[in-house]
């Protein structure tokens, strides 16, 4: 047994018992020997099985037990990266050297590292050390500057990159032109003397060493991580062309011909490739860019009595903010003063602007328009809506979906494969044509036409696009799981309350019909004082109305809630019921003289509450809700993508019926309990059908959580929600068909990325090893496919992959 001891900080315990209860968890989880938790210390000491748990599967048991571990969270940039293959060496450089690693997730196309530790064994030092050590650097995060920090070591990356590409044409040309020159008869006699060879040699050389000295170190440092990259290949490769010409030339008995212009063009062309796709790469992470860019550098502030111009770094909880015509909003906050409409589409995707008074919410990063506004800061820095957005981006981007396991287990054994095709193509054609050279340039092809980047490119660059697309459209993804489920939708489920109607109910009718309740005020009196202390919206809706009459109200005794149901009181010595009718009939009260008002009310869409005192019925209470304006053509939307739509209530089914007529909904769920309404769903699933479950987000939850994918409906200062996969920060129903159509596009997209990734190394591979040599038809080029050329068509796989990426940022959804 290979024994690992950690102790683990624990956040969340009250009493010795919680203590009890982490350790009887632990110690019966697989692969745990011995757990000890110290209440007073507010630690576990774990001693474990490395080989059958991992630190970061006994983080989760502790969470999933209601407590948490306090670890070490970071995102960091990594730089030197050349293939997927280098994310997979870091991956495994630190598990093996950083006691203390929960988790450490390397994306090669956002190059970044997200990184969580135990601050008991680990430190952030300690991360970067391995990240360095295991041959790549790391960008530190530097206070306030982590974005400048990246973007500095990115630009010197790029310009050091750019220098060695310069210096490989520099050479590499002349070279290429030189010994094409000399092959064709197209230069003078004196270009066939012994000392041209010196001369190519004298060439080569500093592309050899300089501008390729990157995959040597690259090769070398993978090799010693005990895997393969691209590097390997490139190094491998162009090391063979360029040490047998130097060969040739030692030896003249081995040939005559060198081959140094096809190692120098080699190295330069796929230098230019992987400079292109970092170019072309940075563009698929512009989102986060553009939102970081939403935020000003300095905000103006009161102080005293006096203006005060401030970075935003200085700007704390409660100070007062003004924001003139045409500025941007530098934190989240509540409007105190002033009048304006501000544009708040680059957070939500609505293009109208908003109007904006006293009280109103307004949001870091939003536009103001033409007034002047002062407001209170409620949110700064982390805190604010925008920051919660980013991270969100940041977090999905970092994800792997679920689709990218096969690549990743392809990427895993491809370059060991590849040497294997190589030199297996070598001694096949050595032995066949019994000539060197010829086997040789076929081995150098196979190597250099491979391309595994194309492969760990194909999923996380149309991840990174469409969560950036639905960023800018106020659809907000939490995972790149939850984009991939987007696509395999089959059925929507829409609550009433807040998705298809605005979720604000408003009195319509009271109706009284008891002597001792003649009037409707009395009877509105009487409802609204026992619903005084409700939180349900019906009973909102009814407080509300009697207050704006202006009517008296006396505070409940022995209040009571029932689960959706209606409400239990005593008011001024009356035992009072407001609810349902089917609820109040339940309660031994007859309404049986009232059902054909109550039916008739029910058919025009309206929420009937009967209101009984005292066991008897004294009148009548209609609600209503209004329909959303995009109600109707958002469910038009989703039925013409051929997906099933259903509405979900706890209304009555003759109201309910009623809603779903007016907004096109055929299939309705009505009067579900806030309980029930998981298990309407899961009935939903257990059909075959995989379901998207929409709501508000809160009450919502259980019926989120056990729908295949979770959209929650929000505001701009409200996407930090924790229910749901897919947050729509707009709040209207119009994205939902938005998001599901971009989760399809994204998939889309992500299956011809694969197909030409794995297409491109299957076919070019074998006719790089000589698989057409026979077929005379075929092209004289392919036949015989010269190591340049596979260069050149290695250079550009990848870009073809991330161009067909970011067509996701043009994709009308």
């Amino acid at each position: 047994m290979d024994e690992t001891k950690e102790t683990l900080p624990i956040v969340g315990m009250t009493c010795a018992n919680c203590a009890a209860n982490i350790e009887r968890g632990l110690k019966r989880t697989e692969g745990i020997s011995e757990a000890n938790v110290n209440f007073a210390s507010e630690q576990a000491g774990v001693v474990y099985d490395a080989k059958q748990i991992s630190l970061s599967d006994i983080v989760k048991k502790v969470r999933s037990l209601g407590y948490d571990v306090a670890t070490g969270k970071a995102d960091l940039p990594v730089l030197g990266m050349t293939c997927v293959n280098c994310a997979a060496n870091i991956e495994r450089a630190l598990k093996r050297k950083v006691p203390g690693l929960v988790d450490a997730r390397v994306n090669f196309a956002t190059e970044r590292l997200d990184v969580e530790w135990n601050p008991a064994t680990a430190s952030l030092d300690d991360i970067m050390a391995a990240v360095r050590a295991a041959g790549y650097d790391v960008v530190p995060p530097e206070e306030g500057g982590e974005e400048d920090a990246e973007q500095k070591a990115r630009a010197a990356e790029i310009r050091d990159q750019t220098l060695k590409f310069i210096v490989g044409v520099v050479f590499a040309l002349p070279l290429f032109l030189l010994s094409m020159g000399r092959d064709f008869s197209l230069l003078p006699a004196w270009s066939h003397q012994p000392f041209m060879n010196w001369l190519f040699l004298a060439l080569a050389t500093p592309v050899q060493f300089y501008t390729g000295w990157d995959y040597y170190v690259g090769g070398v440092k993978s090799l010693a991580n005990r895997s393969a990259n691209m590097d390997v290949l490139v190094a491998l490769g162009s090391s063979t062309a360029y040490f047998y010409s130097i060969a040739v030339l030692l030896i003249p008995s081995l040939g005559h011909h060198v081959y140094f212009e096809t190692s120098a063009v080699i190295i330069t062309l796929i230098k230019l490739g992987k400079l292109l796709e970092a170019r072309t790469k940075s563009r698929t992470g512009g989102a986060i860019r553009e939102l970081l860019a939403l935020t000003p550098d300095e905000a103006v502030i009161v102080k005293d009595g006096e203006e005060r111009t401030v970075p935003l770094a200085r700007v704390a909880v409660d100070d007062i903010v003004i924001v003139r015509p045409g500025g941007k909003i530098p934190v989240d906050g509540e409007v105190t003063e002033g009048q304006s409409a501000v544009d708040e589409s680059m957070l939500t995707g609505e293009p109208l602007p908003v109007d904006k008074g006293p009280g109103d919410t307004v949001t870091a990063g939003t536009i103001n328009g033409h007034g002047m506004l002062r407001f209170r800061a409620v949110r700064v820095g982390k805190e604010t809506a925008l920051a919660n957005i980013i991270r969100m981006v940041q977090q999905a981007q970092a994800s792997k979906a679920p689709i990218q396991a096969l690549a990743d287990r392809v990427a895993a054994v491809f370059v060991p494969c590849v040497i294997l095709i190589a030199v297996l193509t070598f001694v096949v054609w050595l032995l066949i044509t019994g000539e060197f050279v010829p086997s040789m340039i076929r081995f150098v092809a196979v190597l250099v036409i491979a391309c595994p980047c194309a492969l760990g490119l194909a999923t996380p660059t149309a991840v990174m696009a469409a969560t950036g697309k639905g960023a800018k459209n106020g659809i907000l993804f939490k995972s790149s799981a939850a984009l991939e489920k987007a696509a395999k939708v089959s059925a929507v489920v829409l609550d009433k309350t807040g998705t298809i109607t605005a979720g604000k109910p408003s009195l319509t009718d009271a109706i009284a019909f008891s002597p001792q309740c003649e009037t409707s005020d009395e009877l509105l009196s009487l409802a609204a004082s026992a619903e005084l202390f409700s939180e349900h919206p019906l009973g909102r809706a009814v407080v509300t109305e009697a207050r704006a009459r202006g009517l008296s109200l006396s505070d409940p005794s022995d209040f009571s809630a029932h689960g959706g149901s209606g409400v239990s009181a005593t008011v001024s010595g009356h035992r009072v019921l407001v609810g349902k009718p089917a609820w109040i009939a339940e309660q031994g009260v007859a309404v049986a003289t009232a059902n054909k008002a109550i039916a008739d009310l029910a058919a025009q869409g309206k929420t009937v509450m009967v209101v009984a005192a005292d066991n008897k019925p004294w009148g009548l209470l209609c609600v209503a809700d209004t329909v959303k304006a995009d109600a109707k053509e958002s469910i038009a939307a989703l039925s013409r993508m051929g997906l099933s739509v259903v509405m979900l209530t706890g209304d009555n089914q003759q109201t309910a019926d009623a809603i779903a007529h007016s907004v096109g909904v055929s299939q309705v769920f009505a009067e579900v309990r806030p309980e029930e309404k998981a298990d309407k769903v899961e009935e939903l699933r257990q059909t075959g059908l995989c379901v998207a479950m929409v709501g508000d987000g809160i009450n919502d939850a259980p019926a989120l959580a056990r729908a295949d994918l979770g959209m929650a409906l929000g505001t701009g200062t409200d996407v930090a929600i924790e229910t749901g996969e897919v947050i729509l920060a707009s709040g209207k129903l119009a994205g939902v068909p938005r998001a599901l159509r971009l989760g399809r596009s994204a998939m889309a997209t992500i299956r011809q990325n694969l197909f030409w990734a794995f297409g491109y190394n299957v076919i070019l591979i074998p006719i790089a090893a000589g698989v057409l040599a026979p077929v005379s038809a075929a092209p004289e080029f392919l036949r015989q496919l010269h190591p340049i050329l596979a260069a050149l068509a290695m250079a550009f796989s990848s870009i073809s992959v991330v161009s067909n990426s970011l067509r996701l940022y043009r994709k009308n959804i």
